[in-house]
Formats: structure tokens, sequence, C-alpha cells
């Protein structure tokens, strides 16, 4: 079947459609990631957004519930230059046209993904809509302005869990073949309260692998009801949207500062640097792959990380005689990493767990339950 992409600016690429048949409109942005599709489609920050995968060839490994980052696909759309129909590797389970169709994710294939990721690159991430039913484009472009910006827009909690739950390690569906997931540390168990902003199921499995036991809260809990659960640390998720508005979960993070160790990614964060009194800005086109340049200001060395966000925070409004600025960006110098010099709360923009990405930095985790028996000790 036809499709058609329409852009805000009026820009159109045409090509064929898969996965559901229908429409679909969210902010354009394109990942440089060279697999793992899957996970970058489960992935909850991703809400709101029609995704473009820079590598050509997309599907061909197939899905698999084990690399599902949430229960389902959290991505408004999927871009591709070429999109397989067929799957070959043994751990598939469901042909990735299939899986797109069953969870109703429109694909877009056989455009130039290349011309659309620098007139993305050029122009900033913009609003578009993807539809296999019609080829009035005006009207197309018509809905794409019509979109609400991401500026101003809390999605953390349309994605959050709306219960408190204990995350089970045990179960099958949340083990993993990584053999550095296999098993927890064999040190006593501390327990973690999860704020869920649009948490990775990853996220959950490095947390065990520390020896946690984790409690996932949804988003606008209350600082005083988490800390009645006599947690170890707080830790404070991933999740899509602009922080700003999130000021419910800012309150609470200003509220247990200093009353329990906290850790935070990604919208958490943005969140942290929020709660100590900084500013957040909208990036062009955010930091979307698996190949993102980091340095640790600590150790002075370079790691690769993955990154999947749109708004960062602001270094020069942090107060630099609180808090150390750890990590940043070498590609665009955007600050990716903070940690208070007197109270226990650190936080990194960038993706530690990886999921798709590389392992570079799942020590984080591992600070993290150290600064926990520190504190509890």
């Amino acid at each position: 079947m036809q499709a058609i992409l329409a852009l805000e600016d009026g820009r159109i690429f045409r090509g064929q459609g898969y996965g559901a048949p229908g429409e679909c409109r969210g902010e354009v942005v394109f990942n440089t990631s060279l697999t793992g599709y899957q996970e970058i489609a489960t992935d909850p920050s991703y809400a709101g957004q029609i995704v473009v995968l820079t590598n050509p060839q997309i599907g061909n490994y197939g899905t698999n519930q084990a690399d599902n980052e949430a229960a389902k696909p959290f991505i408004e759309g999927l871009i591709v230059r070429e999109f397989s129909r067929v799957s070959s590797n043994w751990r598939s389970e469901q042909v990735t046209d299939e899986y797109m169709e069953r969870y109703a994710v429109p694909v877009l294939a056989e455009i130039d993904t290349r011309a659309l990721v620098r007139h993305l690159r050029d122009n900033g991430a913009m609003r578009g809509v993807i539809s296999t039913q019609t080829t009035d484009v005006d009207a197309l472009v018509a809905k794409a302005r019509a979109i609400p910006k991401m500026v101003g827009t809390d999605l953390a909690r349309v994605v959050s869990t709306r219960s408190i739950y204990t995350f089970d390690a045990e179960d099958v569906r949340n083990q993993s073949d990584d053999p550095l997931l296999s098993s927890a540390i064999d040190r006593p168990a501390l327990h973690v309260v999860a704020y869920d902003f649009g948490i990775k199921q990853n996220i959950l499995r490095m947390l065990t692998r520390e020896g946690c036991k984790v409690t996932v809260v949804p988003a606008e809990a209350a600082a005083n009801d988490v800390l009645a659960l006599k947690p170890d640390g707080v830790f404070l998720s991933n999740g899509p949207g602009d922080p700003e508005p999130v000021e419910y979960a800012v309150q609470s993070i200003r509220k247990m500062m200093g009353r329990v160790p906290v850790f935070g990614i990604c919208l958490g964060h943005q969140l942290c640097g929020l709660a100590l009194g900084g500013k957040t800005y909208k990036l062009k086109f955010g930091h979307h792959g698996g190949n993102h340049p980091v340095r640790n200001n600590v150790t002075g060395k370079v790691e690769i990380t993955a990154h999947n966000h749109n708004f960062a925070v602001d270094p020069d409004s942090i107060n630099a005689n609180e808090v150390e600025l750890t990590h940043v960006d070498l590609n665009d110098n955007t600050l990716e990493g903070l940690r208070h010099k007197s109270l226990p709360l650190f936080s990194v923009q960038y993706h530690p767990e990886a999921a798709p990405g590389p392992h570079d930095s799942h020590y984080l985790f591992r600070d993290f339950r150290n600064l926990m028996e520190e504190w509890k000790g």
C-alpha cells in the first residue's frame, strides 16, 4: 500500500506502507542506532514521536517478546529505507511487519531517509503525519501543524504505571541472555523505589543485578508516600516529553533530597536539574542513537553511550558551588551528568542500561548501590 509523510513545513515524502494501515501523527525524530529497532519501538520515551531509523535495513531479524522494553511499542510510527517482511534470526517469534500491525504502528518505507534526516538536521525536529488513507497532502500538512508541540507537554503521566508494583526479577519475561545481567551480586538486598516516568525493562534488570528489590511507583507518587516505603534509594527513570511541566515530580525530588540517595536517568536527570534550581531547554533535533561520545569529567575517559532525549539541562543555570558537572557530550557540549557535592544525588542524561547501545556505563548502577550502602552505613 502507498503511504505519505507530510511535515509541518510542507515537505512531503512518498513511499510504501507496512505495519498497520491508517494514520499516525507526532514529532518526527531520527535515531542513528545500527541495531535494536524493537527496543527503540518499545521505549516509552518515544511516546508522541515518529522515529526515522538511519540504518537502511530494518526488520530483518524479526521480533522477540524478550527484547521489549515495555509491554508494547510506544512510537507513533516508524520510517525506514528498506523494510523486511521476513525474519532470519533463530530468536525471532514474529516478523516485524506483523508485529507492527499487531500493535497498530504504521511503517513508511522505501523513501530516501538520508534526505529526510538531513532535512531534520537542517531545520530541527518537526511535527508530521504518516497516512495510508489519503493523498490530500494539503490536508495532511494541516493535520501536522495542528499537533500539539512537544514543548510544554507532560507525557510522563501518560505513559506511567497507574499502580505500585514490585519488579519480579525471577519472571522469565524479565530475564536476559546477556551474561552481565544473568544474576544479582552476592550482597545484602537493598530496597529501591523507582519512579516510572516511562521506565525501561533493562533499567529494572540492572537494578536487580546489583542486588536491589525494586518497587515501581507512578510518576505522580508523593514524596511522603515514597519515603513511607522505607527505600534505601530512589531512582528517577527516563521518560518522554518536556520536563518543565512535570512540576509534581520536581517538588517530590526536592522533598527527598538529603533524606535518601537519588539516582536519575534521562528525564530523571532533567528533573534533578530542575529540582536543583536549574533550567532546561529543547534541543534542535535531540539525541537519539547508540553511538554518542560522552566525556566523564571525573575520570577523563570517553564513553560511547546510548541516547534518547529531546531536552537538556542548561549547565549555566546550575549552581557550581553545590553541584559538580560530571559528564559532557562531545558532539555538542551539552550537559550529560551531574552530582551534588554534599547530598547523595547524581544523574546522567544518557542511558547507562543501553538497550539498545553499548555497555560502557553499566558501572553507574554499581555507583548507586555503593552510594546507598554508604548512606545506610
